[in-house]
């Protein structure tokens, strides 16, 4: 959801090079919220019209007998041999309850994509409490106010008051996703109701929650999946990382320690909540996953905690019969010092670590490969 920002005002012959300047950020930051919310409306539109087909389907479908309840498991697999991103079971569940909840994001439908649309409207008596009629927000305010990310926390919220008033609240602070899940999490709509002052503290959660900007919109991995972008293209904090992630995925690799590169910026879905892993290995003679996480800034216990869920998700997901249990690798340098914290989720067997010891880099070659390499690009980039 871009924040708001002022019109473009037109720039006389004579302006000033400050004036200039004021025009073209103007243009810049305009033109990147517009192209931001023409991805959102079709991104929104595509995952309801995905909720529409599957409900009509279990309503109407001529085999649907045929699939009963492994349908969306059916589905799945067929969407995913077709290349469809954003459709695995999880994902195809979610439309559907969008759809249910949403039934007003119909009026908004762009002509385009009016022949993709259910011939009659769906009924409310169909769908149930699911829906929020005379409370939710109309669909073309949803649309254009709201990214889907925002909305997939939205349908979460089973009571319709409940979710018509973080939509309101959501809309009036230009939250983004990170603040409505903080708010949800934090009792907001809870607290309203017990306070006395509701003004009060609505001045206080709108003052401390953070604002989405159009330039966070390609993090979103709703979009940059539905626009076909690598992860790795999408959710790199930071060239530097970027860069340092290549220059170390080279040098474990000519290690020849028994490395096989397997994914770079992983995917991975725990509860509600995706993360991604940095570099996943598999180590052919360790017989076990090697997850690496490069931070580039001071060690912080919260960097740790992440890795070591990471690791317990592979251990419990991915970890082969035949496998040793994974390692976890953390990454941190700053300026003139790096800290290496290794993650050793549940790797009791002292002669596995003994082993994984002497086969893994030793932590002071890293640490000096890191710093080397920062050096040179800071280096670089002060040349030019």
């Amino acid at each position: 959801m871009p924040r708001k920002t002022a019109k473009l005002k037109t720039v006389p012959g004579a302006a000033n090079f400050a004036a200039l300047v004021e025009a073209v950020r103007l243009v810049h930051e305009q033109s990147a919220a517009a192209a931001g919310r023409a991805v959102n409306v079709s991104l929104t539109m595509r995952n309801w019209l995905i909720g529409w087909h599957i409900y009509e389907y279990e309503q109407r479908g001529a085999d649907r007998a045929e699939y009963g309840e492994r349908l969306l498991e059916r589905l799945a697999e067929a969407l995913r041999s077709e290349g469809v991103s954003r459709a695995d079971v999880r994902e195809l569940r979610r439309y559907r309850r969008f759809y249910l909840v949403y039934p007003q994001i119909r009026e908004s439908v762009t002509p385009e994509l009016q022949s993709l649309l259910p011939l009659r409207k769906p009924s409310a008596q169909k769908i149930g409490e699911a829906a929020s009629p005379g409370l939710g927000m109309p669909g073309k305010t949803l649309l254009s106010r709201l990214s889907f990310s925002h909305l997939a926390e939205l349908i979460e919220i089973d009571t319709p008051l409940k979710r018509a008033f973080y939509e309101i609240e959501c809309i009036r602070g230009n939250w983004s996703v990170r603040a409505l899940k903080r708010q949800i999490a934090t009792l907001y709509y809870e607290r309203s109701g017990l306070s006395a002052d509701k003004e009060k503290l609505a001045a206080l959660t709108h003052a401390a929650a953070e604002q989405a900007e159009p330039k966070l919109a390609i993090h979103d991995p709703y979009v940059f999946e539905f626009l076909g972008l690598r992860p790795k293209e999408a959710v790199s904090e930071s060239h530097l990382e970027d860069a340092l992630l290549d220059k170390l995925q080279d040098f474990l690799l000519e290690l020849g320690h028994g490395f096989c590169f397997e994914a770079r910026q992983k995917s991975i879905i725990i509860g509600r909540t995706r993360g991604f892993v940095d570099l996943v290995f598999y180590h052919r003679i360790l017989k076990c996953h090697v997850l690496i996480e490069l931070k580039v800034d001071e060690f912080r216990h919260e960097h740790l905690g992440q890795l070591n869920t990471y690791v317990t998700w592979y251990r419990r997901h991915i970890m082969g019969k035949d496998d040793n249990p994974p390692l976890g690798l953390l990454l941190c340098t700053q300026k003139d010092h790096a800290l290496v914290e290794y993650a050793l989720a549940g790797m009791d067997n002292q002669l596995f670590v003994s082993k994984y010891q002497i086969e893994l880099p030793r932590k002071e070659d890293l640490q000096r490969f890191l710093e080397d390499k920062r050096k040179e690009m800071e280096e670089l980039i002060d040349i030019q």
